[in-house]
């Protein structure tokens, strides 16, 4: 596979990549698609800047290390635990990418109590282990989701803007959970001195996205590739916003060698974000070359695990500050997630 791409963020001079050198890096999460993708970009830079650092993962299971990196994996230390047990592993780390959530919005709506178990217990560990190695730097993991339902006089959406989220609705459990894991990391950072800042991504896509995925921007472009009509299961009317994984992981990077402790980030591509019917009408005519139409079948019930319609759109100058600049545009996500599907 060709990893050149990953060159567009080993050449940005804004991380503190002599931070990082020598150091050990410990990702939870390591073989989903945040994590996976921010383990590409650390071992390039080891290939390319010689940075030396030492990458240990952390999944439930060890198999899908080398599904996900393939050769790769040999240069990566594999840990098959429970996230809610690392603070009792072994190991001496510098810095914590904290990954590992559940991301399957059918999962929020049908398994309420583990997304919230698992996102809360899963914290506080990896917390906990943080505290216990004084590592330089940790990263939480955050969402957009974090904002609940915004007002349009609300935007652009900072990070101290929060909206309404509906606790009688069980798939609340994804944002509640992302409001408390917060607070603890906050916490954590107050009492402890842990140095752990939150990145909330915008909807994330691009290099590294597997052909499986079932998320509307991955059915957008795998209708353009075939050739067959883009289905709305919505009116379309949400405002996404959108990042690139290459740009997403030079912002989680940055933020681990100069964020400031207790802190949250938007993680946003603001010339991304659109309202869902424009994202797939971009994807018919400019990426299918309007081969591709697009049709409306709206259930009676929300039996996708939808999140509720959001004119939201963020905010991410708090990020830009400390030198992030992204490089993709929203059709650029899409050709660089296509091509990659291309290689593997």
């Amino acid at each position: 596979m060709d990893l050149q791409i990953l060159d567009r963020v080993i050449n940005d001079n804004a991380i503190g990549w002599d931070s990082l050198r020598g150091s050990s890096i410990l990702v939870t999460g390591g073989t989903g698609l945040v994590g996976s993708v921010i383990v590409r970009v650390l071992l390039r830079a080891n290939e390319v800047l010689g940075l030396d650092t030492a990458v240990t993962i952390v999944t439930r299971d060890s198999s899908r290390a080398g599904e996900v990196f393939g050769a790769l994996a040999d240069q990566i230390r594999v840990i098959t635990s429970d996230i809610k047990n690392i603070d009792k592993i072994k190991g001496d780390y510098d810095y914590i990418i904290h990954c590992a959530a559940v991301t399957d919005s059918k999962s929020m709506i049908t398994k309420p109590v583990e997304t919230i178990d698992l996102s809360y217990n899963g914290t506080l560990a990896t917390l906990k282990l943080a505290s216990q190695q004084h590592v330089k730097g940790m990263v939480y993991i955050s969402s957009m989701e974090i904002y609940g339902v915004t007002d349009k006089s609300m935007n652009p959406i900072s990070e101290k803007k929060l909206g309404y989220v509906d606790l009688t609705n069980v798939r609340s459990s994804y944002q509640e959970s992302k409001r408390i894991c917060e607070l603890l990391c906050n916490s954590y950072a107050q009492e402890y001195g842990v140095p752990v800042m939150s990145a909330r991504l915008a909807q994330t896509f691009g290099f590294g996205v597997r052909k499986t995925e079932g998320r509307i921007f991955a059915q957008f472009a795998k209708a353009a590739m075939e050739g067959s009509d883009i289905v709305l299961h919505t009116r379309g009317e949400s405002v996404g916003n959108y990042v690139d994984t290459l740009d997403m992981a030079a912002a989680v990077l940055l933020l681990l060698t100069r964020g400031t402790p207790g802190q949250a980030y938007n993680v946003a591509n603001e010339s991304n974000s659109c309202m869902i019917r424009e994202m797939a009408q971009l994807v018919a005519d400019n990426i299918a070359g309007g081969k591709t139409g697009i049709v409306y079948d709206i259930p009676e019930s929300n039996v996708h695990g939808y999140a509720p319609d959001t004119a939201m759109r963020l905010d991410a100058s708090r990020l830009r500050e400390l030198g992030w600049s992204p490089r993709f545009s929203l059709e650029d996500m899409y050709r660089n997630m296509m091509d990659y599907w291309k290689e593997v």
